[in-house]
């Protein structure tokens, strides 16, 4: 009889558990939800209606004008621009930041040399700088070097304050990996790069996942980077729906500026979606040695 009541209680225990997960994922998503009905409501409604009320009609005229049409200061061409803008500093970014930090982590795990470990420890220091320190220090980098205002400064900055954070995920995958195959490819005479190429990419395949995914959505919900070091004419798109959301000609139009967060919001939200999954066997795998 005992154990028919202990696997009724874990049966509660389990239903329980997943009744308050399911209660906490609702209300985490419940301004989401109340962005896309805002969103797909007119001006009128909303301000007639609840947060939480249908649209009498969906209306997709806001997302149009998000898009193409809304008033980010002193221009009205909509947040499409800025969205260009964001994939020219977050692809290039993304790669120059994870090749470099797989190659760091290449050295400083399997190609050790005296003072590796102060080195690594040294890096790790930047996963922990406040942003708001390096401003200044950047901002007189980036015009010495001509490329203030510029997408290429931009590029600039994230690489050099991703690659601690690439680094650091390399470096504790490599770790795990079997040092028996770079033996072995050293005694058959395979370099640096070689091994590199042919013997741990190859095997690194979660761990870029991770990094991609990490840096991608860094680098595109960064705002304080882009204020600072962008130009008019290469603001990324969270800085301009800041402008947007702050710019108002007559009446608040709420609407626009929910679908306008929105689209600003959805290639992060569709990047976790589609690779969410290898996001976290990317973090576990390598975590278990042996």
């Amino acid at each position: 009889m005992v154990k028919p009541q202990q696997t009724l209680t874990q049966q509660l225990l389990r239903y329980g558990l997943y009744g308050i997960l399911t209660v906490a994922a609702l209300v985490y998503l419940l301004p989401l939800w109340v962005m896309l009905l805002t969103s797909l409501k007119d001006v009128e409604e909303i301000r007639s209606g609840t947060l939480l009320s249908l649209p009498g009609s969906i209306n997709f005229d806001a997302w149009g004008k998000a898009w193409s049409g809304a008033c980010t200061g002193s221009t009205c061409e909509g947040i499409a621009p800025f969205f260009v803008n964001s994939f020219k500093i977050v692809i290039p970014a993304v790669l120059i930041s994870t090749l470099i930090g797989a190659l760091n982590g290449y050295v400083l795990s399997l190609w050790k040399f005296r003072g590796s470990e102060l080195l690594f420890g040294a890096m790790l220091v930047g996963c922990f700088i406040p942003f708001q320190v390096i401003l200044l220090p950047m901002a007189r980098m980036l015009a010495t070097l001509g490329l203030a205002n510029t997408t290429t400064g931009l590029v600039a900055v994230h690489v050099t304050y991703g690659v601690a954070f690439t680094t650091l995920f390399f470096r504790n995958f490599y770790v795990g990996l079997p040092k028996e195959l770079i033996a072995a490819a050293r005694l058959d005479g395979a370099g640096f790069f070689f091994i590199f190429r042919r013997v741990v990419l190859p095997l690194s395949t979660p761990i870029i996942v991770v990094c991609v995914i990490w840096q991608f959505t860094q680098i595109w919900n960064d705002f304080l980077f882009g204020v600072v070091f962008s130009g008019s004419d290469t603001q990324p798109v969270t800085v301009a729906l800041n402008n947007l959301v702050n710019t108002s000609f007559g009446g608040k139009e709420y609407n626009v500026d929910m679908a306008a967060a929105l689209m600003a919001a959805l290639p992060t939200l569709l990047v976790y979606v589609l690779a969410g999954k290898y996001f976290v066997r990317g973090l576990t795998a390598g975590a278990v040695k042996g």
